[in-house]
């Protein structure tokens, strides 16, 4: 009897997890784990080319965040300006700014790459300041394209008010949005190259961001501390093909925990190829059947036990395009637990 109950429990706890009822101990933590092992205000845990969101702990929960602000900052410059090497002469009102700087004094000419590297590299708010003004003329019309650009990837549940970070009223933002910020900042090449640097030659800057040297696998991205947001970490990690975004807040711990929440996301999780380019799908329109192709492989962040729910649909679907190879003869979806992950267009084999 005792045997069986015993079976009959284990039975409904594995379709359990496979149903995502239950998640992985090591990763997952309860409510009284999160306060033994975090002390985090949030957290989230990202994974880059899918946006999936691989943990979250109040992931959607608005806080202030301190420097960790000049993410966005960066990439809502990076986004506008066409050349690197322009020259800036640094204006009044950058010079002196409260907290973390690099000194800048008005009428000093830097470079608009000089001016990123000081503002990810060294946290400079005049650097922040600087850069605003530039490119937005003033504070508050450069917030507004902060804000702009902050929708572009999929934050919208913040608010920025200044480039830098200082506590002001109606700025926030969570971990979640922060960590689809950084996905998003993480696209533009210029912007990696940054933040993954350790030591700017050019004007003698060391990065502030110790994961860099600490953590294998470290691509960046930005330090943050006010009192008012504690100690803030974006970090970003590649391993095995996969990037992962780590976001915490308000985290006496930063460095530790955010080491911690990324080797167990990239232990749980595996970056599956859901889709090989040019393998042969077969598609049907209830009278006979062909198969086509996809021109492109396909791979998402995946638990091992989320691999058997998979689903690949495929339909019918012609279109001849000018030239015969482009020929579309079917679509196909992916899904994974009935949730669609991916769909296009099936070619001619």
């Amino acid at each position: 009897m005792f045997k069986r109950f015993s079976s009959l429990v284990l039975g409904f706890i594995l379709l359990a997890t496979a149903l995502g009822l239950f998640k992985i101990k090591h990763f997952y933590y309860t409510s009284a784990e999160k306060i033994q092992y975090s002390f985090s205000k949030a957290e989230c845990v990202m994974e880059q080319n899918s946006r999936r969101i691989l943990y979250s702990w109040k992931g959607d929960e608005t806080l202030p965040m301190a420097s960790t602000t000049k993410i966005l900052t960066a990439i809502t410059v990076l986004d506008q300006c066409k050349n690197l090497q322009e020259e800036l002469c640094v204006p009044a009102e950058a010079e002196g700014i409260e907290g973390s700087s690099v000194y800048l004094k008005q009428g000093d000419v830097y470079t608009i790459e000089d001016l990123l590297y000081g503002l990810m590299l060294r946290s400079g708010n005049d650097c922040a300041t600087a850069l605003a003004l530039c490119f937005g003329g003033n504070i508050a019309h450069f917030s507004t394209m902060m804000n702009i650009v902050a929708q572009k990837a999929g934050a919208v549940n913040s608010r920025f008010s200044n480039p830098h970070g200082l506590p002001c009223d109606g700025h926030y933002t969570t971990a979640q949005d922060l960590s689809y910020i950084t996905c998003y900042a993480l696209e533009n090449p210029i912007f990696r190259q940054i933040v993954s640097t350790q030591y700017y030659r050019m004007r003698n800057w060391k990065n502030k961001n110790k994961m860099l040297l600490n953590y294998d696998g470290a691509i960046g991205v930005k330090t943050g501390y006010t009192k008012q947001a504690g100690r803030c970490l974006v970090s970003a990690a590649k391993k095995n093909g996969m990037t992962l975004v780590c976001t915490v807040l308000n985290c006496p711990t930063m460095y530790e925990r955010s080491a911690q929440l990324l080797n167990d996301a990239f232990s749980a999780y595996n970056y599956a190829t859901v889709l090989h380019s040019n393998e042969p799908l077969k598609i049907t329109d209830g009278r006979k059947e062909w198969y086509g192709c996809a021109r492109q492989e396909y791979r998402y962040p995946l638990l091992e036990e989320e691999k058997n729910l998979l689903q690949i649909k495929t339909h019918a679907k012609f279109k001849k395009n000018s030239q015969k190879d482009d020929e579309i003869v079917g679509e196909f979806e992916i899904y994974l637990a009935k949730q669609l992950l991916f769909s296009g267009n099936l070619y001619k084999l």
